[in-house]
Parts: structure tokens; C-alpha cells; sequence
């Protein structure tokens, strides 16, 4: 752990004259020095633009680019460099699915089916796209403990369902959900498949070919990567007969005044200069993440959740929201009486930094009857130590509100 810890430099500040604790990884990981040592290498040593270049510097840069591609298509067990798009974040990569592949083919009555417990990023897109067309935004319900009711899911899904969206992974929750069956029940009756595994990601190993998906979405600033770079996979029959979602230099074949032709896979849903850095940086990220190792990652994070449950159910007043018997490490709570941003507030001049509010989950937060919660999401790096602290920091509060 000691060696994990250093090769992650931000971990060594103080924060208002407290060693960091840091706890808002749902929000965004730090970086490992492997990544920011690309970075620079990228920006001292190779920078320039990637694919039209004829110099040197341009065939390295698009060299490592595309080397970053293979990396991900590895990573996530992708058939095809083809399956993979670059794109700013997971959010952009729902969009692209949401009006390239769903709204074409969208009529009146045409109905898309996510869940309850999804981020604002797999709600909002298919709410426009929806409104456009005249079709339903369905919802399959959870339990009060977290968990997708899998039966009212299938019951929901009908010969109007163009798409399932759900996430793999709560962000606010934690709850894993059972992607795989997910997928079989939706193509059992002709629905394709989006799977949102910003969070689950970077817990788990995601094999795109093993949940059967037809797409999915991640974001390589919680993969302990760069932020502006995300992915969207793709099944290639799918992306090659989507229109192109953003339109410039690079996504086109051939351009005249009259008419333009598109580029081929996966060009063609990459507009403009890329974040070339960025996947350069992420390349990196995985390569250290599988270089720890995933399962290692997991077994961490299982021993360190369960071990940051039992010290939160001894604070007085304390409340875990979000107790599906399959969840990774987040830990949502709630304090009687004390608001979740005062928590945030108070435990942060202790050094420990979480998150508090509605995790961009608002209608989640709805259907659980409560305004927001404060929110400890563990990584790789976090240890028992620091969630003593954490457990010293509300403590605090607690006799702050007393």
C-alpha cells in the first residue's frame, strides 16, 4: 500500500494542516505519476496533431493516439479498434448514442427504458430525445434498499423499447447492477443495450463481449486517467450504420460544396483535433491499473467497504443509504438532523474530503425521500487509517451539533 500510495503525489499534501484524506473518488480518482510522466513526455516531446500530419512529430503523436485506442480496446475486451471512440466523457458518449443512434429511428409512442438510480447524464439526453420524437421515458423501479427490481424491468420492456439504458455501477448508491442479465432480458425481445460504467470501471473488470452489450460508456478521469477523455464502445454493425453526431475535419471522407462523404470507423463520430494527450494519459492509466491489478483493486476496496460500514454504523445518528447486497465501494450516509453539506463542510477542516448533495441523482434522491447525502467512494489507494479519520471527522460534527 505504501508503494500504491506513493506513486500518487497529491496523497502527501496537508489540507487545512491535516494529511489529506481523500474520499470524493465516485467524483474523480488522482492521477498516478505514471500518468502526469506522459503527459509531459506527450507535451515535451511529441506534441502535434494526429492523422493529417506528414512530419515526424505528427506520425509519433498519431502513433501513441492510436496506441491509446489499442490500449482501451484491450482493456475493455473490444473486438475492434472499429468499437472504439474517443469522446470528451461518458456523458458525450451518451448523447452521441442518444441522437445518432436512438433519435433517427425514434417515432410518437416509442418508448426508451432506464432505472431509477441513473446519473442526470443517462437521464437528461433521452428526456430531449424523447420530447423530440413524442416518445415515453420509461423507469424501472428499486427497492428501498438500492437494488433494480429486475422483474418490473423485464415487464417494462415491450415492442415500443428502442433502447435500455442503466448503469452498471451507482454512482450514488454503489449498487452494482446485474449487467449481463440486463442485457440478455433486452435482447431476448429485440432491445438493444447502453451500459454506463463510469463507475464500475475502474472497481471491476467490464468485458464488453462478455456482457453482450451493444454499447458502453466510460470516462478516463475516474479510471485514474486525464480529464476531457472518455469512451464510448460501440458494436460495429451498430456504428457503422449511425450518421456521424459531430461535423468537421478528420470525420469526413471527401468535402465539396454540394455534398461530404464520412470517414470510416471510428473516425467518424471523432469531429476536430482530439484530446490527443489525453488518450496518451489514459494509456497510461490503464496500463498502471492492470499493472496493480484489478482484482487486487476489487478485493481492496471489498475489505475497506466493509470495514468503513461497520465505522459508520457505530457513529450515533448515522445512516447508510444504499445497501444492495451486490455494491462496490461508495458509501452514501445521512446524519439525523444535520445537513449533508454541513458534514462536507466540518469534515473537510479535518482534512477529509467527501462529497455531499444529489450526485447530479436528483430523482433518485426523489424516490428515497431525501434531499442529498455525504458520500465516501473509496479507490485503490485509500486505507483504514484514513477511514478511522473519517470516522474521527464526524465525530466532530456530531459534537459541533450537540
Amino acid at each position: 500500500m505504501a508503494k500504491i500510495r506513493a506513486d500518487f503525489p497529491i496523497l502527501a499534501q496537508l489540507v487545512h494542516g491535516r494529511p489529506l484524506v481523500y474520499l470524493d473518488n465516485a467524483a474523480t480518482t488522482q492521477k498516478p505519476r505514471a500518468v502526469l510522466d506522459a503527459l509531459t513526455a506527450y507535451y515535451a516531446g511529441i506534441n502535434a496533431n494526429v492523422h493529417r500530419g506528414v512530419h515526424e512529430l505528427s506520425g509519433r503523436a498519431t502513433d501513441a493516439y492510436e496506441a491509446g485506442r489499442e490500449r482501451v480496446r484491450a482493456f475493455f475486451n473490444a473486438s475492434s479498434v472499429r468499437e472504439i471512440v474517443f469522446v470528451r466523457n461518458a456523458t458525450e458518449g451518451i448523447n452521441l448514442v442518444a441522437h445518432s443512434f436512438v433519435r433517427p429511428a425514434l417515432q410518437p409512442g416509442d418508448e426508451v427504458l432506464i432505472s431509477a438510480m441513473e446519473h442526470h447524464s443517462n437521464i437528461v439526453p433521452w428526456q430531449i430525445v424523447c420530447a423530440a420524437a413524442g416518445a415515453r421515458l420509461r423507469v424501472a423501479p428499486i427497492d428501498d434498499r438500492g437494488e433494480l427490481q429486475l422483474d418490473e424491468f423485464e415487464r417494462l420492456l415491450g415492442p415500443r423499447t428502442r433502447i435500455a439504458a442503466i448503469t452498471h455501477m451507482s454512482n450514488a448508491l454503489g449498487t452494482i447492477t446485474p449487467a449481463a442479465e440486463i442485457v440478455r432480458l433486452a435482447h431476448r425481445q429485440g432491445v438493444p443495450v447502453l451500459l454506463d460504467a463510469s463507475q464500475a470501471a475502474y472497481h471491476m473488470r467490464v468485458d464488453v463481449q462478455a456482457l453482450g452489450c451493444d454499447f458502453l460508456v466510460a470516462t478516463g478521469h475516474k479510471l485514474y486517467g486525464p480529464t476531457g477523455i472518455g469512451v464510448l464502445y460501440g458494436r460495429e454493425s451498430r456504428l457503422e450504420a449511425m450518421p456521424p453526431f459531430l461535423a468537421g475535419g478528420d470525420m469526413i471522407g471527401s468535402v465539396t460544396f454540394e455534398k461530404s462523404t464520412w470517414n470510416t470507423l471510428p473516425y467518424k463520430f471523432e469531429a476536430g483535433t482530439p484530446h490527443i494527450a489525453g488518450a496518451i494519459g489514459l494509456h497510461a492509466a490503464l496500463d498502471y491499473l492492470d499493472g496493480v491489478g484489478l482484482d487486487s483493486v476489487a478485493a481492496h476496496e471489498r475489505d475497506l467497504t466493509a470495514y468503513a460500514t461497520g465505522v459508520l454504523a457505530a457513529i450515533d445518528g448515522v445512516r447508510l443509504i444504499g445497501t444492495a447486497p451486490d455494491k462496490s465501494s461508495i458509501l452514501s450516509f445521512v446524519m439525523d438532523g444535520i445537513h449533508p453539506h454541513d458534514i462536507g463542510t466540518i469534515v473537510d477542516r479535518e482534512g477529509v474530503a467527501i462529497r455531499t448533495g444529489h450526485h447530479c441523482a436528483q430523482p433518485l434522491m426523489d424516490r428515497l425521500g431525501i434531499p442529498a447525502t455525504a458520500r465516501a467512494s473509496l479507490a485503490m489507494y485509500n486505507t483504514r487509517e484514513e477511514i478511522d479519520g473519517l470516522g474521527r471527522a464526524l465525530r466532530k460534527v456530531r459534537e459541533v451539533f450537540a
